[in-house]
């Protein structure tokens, strides 16, 4: 099970994300999140697909809207009703990702 972020865990690996990657807080809600846009829809789709399949190799799953070229995600770990440490990693894969394509 899923424990949620600690202090140190918030200073340390969430606060880059939220002032460097360009996430933000959600609000009324302990969750992330970010919209990515692309060139298109067959790019936004194979995005989303690297995504759900990483996802699925930790079985932690986003929240996300997509139209067209533009996918909105959203991080939280259902099992602790907060953030994780599962969430800051698919943040990362997401922006990392993203860079690729």
């Amino acid at each position: 099970m899923a424990v949620k972020l600690n202090e140190e865990e918030r200073e340390s690996k969430l606060k880059p994300l939220l002032q460097e990657a360009k996430w933000s807080m959600v609000d009324g809600r302990d969750a992330i999140k970010k919209t990515f846009t692309f060139t298109d829809f067959n790019q936004a789709w194979g995005w989303m697909n690297r995504v759900a399949l990483a996802g699925e190799k930790i079985d932690h799953h986003p929240e996300w809207f997509n139209v067209y070229n533009r996918v909105e995600v959203t991080w939280s770990t259902h099992d602790c009703s907060g953030l994780s440490l599962k969430d800051i990693k698919m943040a990362t894969f997401c922006d990392n990702t993203c860079k690729t394509s």
